[in-house]
């Protein structure tokens, strides 16, 4: 129940209208503090994501559709099924889109975060 709470709260920076299913939360005693978190996000046409962050190591692979990525002072980069992102703990993500207008874009996304917080929050979040 402790994770769906956090999960939930977390999900403000995703666009309004995408399905974040959870997958898989995993303790990881070889990393003291440490758990890795799977999550699927499925954006809709055209939608976008405020700018936020993980405060985790994020790796995204594209299942499906078209995104647009960026994190503050990297390059944008259109990415479509079977390519990848990363970020790092430090990182802005702010850009987050699903590049068409017509259809749905889906992503899975696999974190390696501290134990317990949440999986994203508002980039203005301290």
């Amino acid at each position: 129940m402790r994770l769906l709470l956090l999960l939930a709260s977390s999900l403000a920076a995703f666009p309004q209208g995408a399905t974040v299913a959870q997958l898989l939360t995993k303790d990881l005693p070889e990393f003291q503090g440490k758990e890795a978190t799977m999550i699927t996000v499925t954006l809709p046409p055209g939608h976008a994501s405020a700018p936020h962050r993980h405060h985790a190591h994020v790796f995204v692979y594209v299942l499906e559709g078209t995104v647009i990525m960026q994190v503050a002072g990297g390059e944008q980069k259109q990415l479509g099924p079977g390519e990848t992102f990363y970020e790092k703990p430090s990182d802005i993500h702010s850009v987050s889109k699903n590049a068409s207008p017509t259809k749905p874009a889906k992503i899975l996304v696999v974190m390696l975060k501290d134990k317990g917080k949440p999986v994203s929050e508002p980039a203005n979040h301290k």
